[in-house]
């Protein structure tokens, strides 16, 4: 059997693993996410905390990590998806704790827009943010004050909101950033990348490092366990 073959092998036996955890932790993750707040308005809620979980660690565009790190694990997701707000409050903190702070991996977040209209101004906003360095603070910060997925929160006041919750030292400059047609246009590439790779739900997760075969899809973990695994794989 070949390196890649083994490669391919390895990831199915991960992702198959976890597979069939994944819709009983997606629905718990939910029904979790949204007994905490009813979310989608100026009263920001868990500000510190996010501030504590991204303490210390680099953020670049909508990267968090280490420039360096010789793995890269990306997310696809929707800012105003349930799902991809119990996966920022449940998973990915363990990821980041385990193997983004010392340097291991880096998480870059890239927008698959599938919810309705108001995802793609809260994508450009995130990345927006990103331009100033404080993107992963305001993905984080949105996810955690995530209005209802059925109604329209996203609104210019919850987006600057966010924005100055997140940090975001120019809100002059983000907001000219945020309606720019190159960000919007960026939101747009980033969605139609995640369709070509076959991916129809979100959060979708994909790793890239030395020992992958390129760029590997995840789809969606059923733990950090397993993405944890699969950064090992990719190292």
């Amino acid at each position: 059997m070949s390196g890649s073959e083994e490669r391919r092998n390895r990831l199915l036996q991960i992702g198959s693993a976890a597979a069939f955890l994944v819709v009983a932790v997606v629905l718990v993750l939910i029904v979790i996410s949204a007994n905490k707040t009813s979310g989608g308005d100026t009263n920001l809620e868990d500000v510190g905390l996010v501030g504590n979980q991204l303490k210390g660690i680099p953020q670049n565009g909508l990267v968090l990590g280490e420039p360096s790190a010789k793995v890269t694990l990306y997310e696809f997701g929707d800012l105003k998806c349930p799902v991809c707000k119990a996966f920022s409050e449940e998973i990915v903190p363990n990821v980041i704790d385990s193997k983004v702070r010392d340097g291991e991996a880096k998480i870059e977040f890239k927008n698959f827009t599938i919810i309705d209209e108001e995802s793609t101004p809260a994508g450009a906003a995130a990345i927006a943010a990103g331009a100033q360095g404080r993107g992963w603070s305001f993905i984080e910060l949105f996810y955690r004050n995530q209005g209802p997925e059925t109604s329209s929160y996203v609104t210019d006041a919850f987006l600057t909101e966010i924005a100055k919750g997140a940090g975001v030292p120019d809100i002059t400059q983000w907001n000219k950033d945020r309606k720019s047609p190159k960000t919007v246009a960026e939101v747009e590439s980033t969605t139609q990348e995640a369709e070509k790779l076959g991916f129809t739900g979100t959060p979708s997760f994909a790793v890239e490092g030395p020992g992958s075969n390129g760029l590997e899809t995840l789809g969606t973990p059923g733990s950090s366990e397993a993405i944890e695994e699969a950064i090992d794989a990719a190292g």
